[in-house]
């Protein structure tokens, strides 16, 4: 495919990480930047440029993707501070934490995708220096005994973190059961960060994004009914659910027009201002 090609500029879901760059460099560069991704431009090259500028409305869901990111490393930093020491980085893709949070020097980040983006991801930071011990493991978590050898190691080194950042959403919910069991079982993980998304996202979305996202073999697959009590059943329960929304404000971050949305919300049931509030979020579960 051509970098232009704006018939669909999703070519497979690896292709969301150059997508997700992009918005990390876009805040990066503000004067009132709330993170800093030193690397995000360079990482997201051209093809992420395109990505944005050929996705429907995509600089302008910018804002939801930077609040994962400040949230996200708000959660990472604070886990490490209860006592994790490894962090196991899932579907890692361009992620750069372990080159830019102020880590302590002991933690052994596990960089995890599949191989392409592996190599790819070595390539370009070949010349920097991470934070902490950082290793760059290639495994297709859908295949159980590579996803099982990952675990297995990274239960080595001491209580184990899991990030599963932008990774869910495209898996069967049989799968994300399936990753929670291992995740506790074989990984022995204290602490799990992820996003989640609900019903009513795709909903909202499926207009702009989710034909698209179709024909690049990345639909949305998980956005489950009832919220984080899905993962109840295998040993996780939630311990911080912090709504996109609430957060964007905040964080001074929020989603056009949302003057517009603060009415509208005043104008809802409690019930709806709640499932407005649970549509899309950060999520900490702990191990039961």
């Amino acid at each position: 495919m051509n970098a232009d090609d704006k018939s669909n500029p999703i070519r497979n879901v690896s292709d969301t990480a150059l997508w997700v760059a992009v918005y990390r460099a876009i805040e990066s560069e503000r004067p009132d930047a709330i993170f800093n991704d030193p690397y995000a431009r360079r990482l997201a090259g051209q093809r992420g440029e395109s990505i944005v500028k050929n996705m429907p409305h995509g600089k302008q869901m910018a804002w939801a993707m930077i609040i994962r990111t400040a949230v996200m490393d708000e959660m990472i930093m604070r886990c490490i501070n209860e006592g994790a020491v490894t962090v196991l980085n899932l579907a890692a893709g361009l992620d750069t934490r372990a080159y830019r949070l102020n880590l302590p020097a002991h933690i052994r980040w596990f960089h995890v995708d599949f191989a392409p983006m592996i190599e790819f991801m070595q390539l370009q930071m070949k010349q920097e220096t991470a934070r902490c011990i950082i290793e760059y493991l290639a495994a297709d978590l859908r295949e159980a005994d590579q996803r099982d050898a990952v675990f297995e190691r990274a239960s080595e080194y001491g209580p184990v973190l899991v990030i599963t950042e932008g990774l869910l959403v495209y898996l069967q919910p049989e799968h994300v059961a399936n990753l929670a069991i291992a995740l506790k079982k074989t990984a022995q993980a204290k602490w799990w960060i992820t996003d989640l998304a609900s019903p009513l996202l795709i909903k909202r979305i499926a207009k702009s994004w989710q034909k698209k996202l179709e024909q690049g073999n990345s639909p949305f697959l998980f956005t489950p009914e009832q919220s984080t009590a899905f993962f109840n059943p295998y040993g996780w329960h939630e311990a911080d659910f912090r709504s996109t929304w609430n957060e964007s404000l905040r964080l001074n971050r929020p989603m056009r027009l949302a003057w517009f949305w603060k009415w509208m919300i005043k104008l809802q049931s409690k019930t709806q201002q709640e499932a407005g509030k649970r549509m899309s979020g950060i999520v900490q579960l702990n191990a039961n």
